[in-house]
């Protein structure tokens, strides 16, 4: 692979749509992980003609790097932890605790912001597209497939642009199925496969939750 392979996040979500259209009469309900992931998503839903809802999840970073997942929280008090590598960072769960509360403080805000009085839409006995606008190390899509199966989702995809191919693999348990449109073997970061991959803003998803 030469070079980025979309355009940007909504060119992306049109090429994801093409691979989900065999879901088109299932009723899907497409969730999008804020931020970029929920333009992506609007993509997909509006191909579809599928519901279109977010789930707000958290990365939990390492102390001072930040950039390290060590685990992840997600509506519903779903909180993972990747026990492995915090014990490999030497890293602890009280170390571990100002990050996690912090975290739960702008998971609230998000979700307050992004959904005002709008209640989420019905996951239970729903087919659930969760969508993101790619996959790192994955530690967020896991908290999100966590809280998604805790909701009662009948069957659960995972559909991305593009994606580590290691993480991909490691994801299969948690999902019926896994459209990924590029998992090259030359991953360093999602950013790398987008030629504009701007930071979506918060007004951003309201707007495209409101359909505008």
């Amino acid at each position: 692979m030469n070079g980025p392979v979309f355009r940007d996040r909504r060119d992306a979500g049109r090429r994801l749509s093409a691979a989900l259209d065999d879901y088109r009469d299932r009723d899907p309900l497409v969730i999008g992980l804020p931020r970029g992931g929920v333009v992506v998503a609007a993509e997909v839903a509006g191909s579809l003609g599928a519901d279109l809802d977010i789930l707000v999840v958290r990365k939990l970073g390492a102390p001072g790097q930040p950039e390290l997942g060590l685990g992840a929280i997600a509506e519903g008090g779903v909180l993972l932890l990747n026990k492995p590598l915090m014990r490999q960072v030497k890293v602890t769960r009280d170390q571990l605790q100002a990050t996690i509360d912090a975290e739960n403080e702008e998971l609230k805000r998000r979700m307050d912001a992004y959904r005002g009085e709008r209640l989420p839409v019905e996951v239970a006995d729903r087919l659930v597209i969760l969508v993101d606008d790619g996959l790192a190390t994955g530690g967020t899509v896991r908290a999100a497939a966590g809280a998604l199966q805790h909701l009662g989702a009948s069957e659960l995809v995972l559909a991305v642009p593009v994606g580590s191919p290691s993480t991909v693999e490691q994801l299969r348990p948690l999902f019926d199925s896994i459209i990924c449109l590029e998992a090259p073997p030359t991953f360093f970061a999602i950013g790398q496969f987008y030629e504009d991959f701007s930071q979506t803003t918060d007004d951003e998803v309201i707007e495209l939750l409101a359909g505008e």
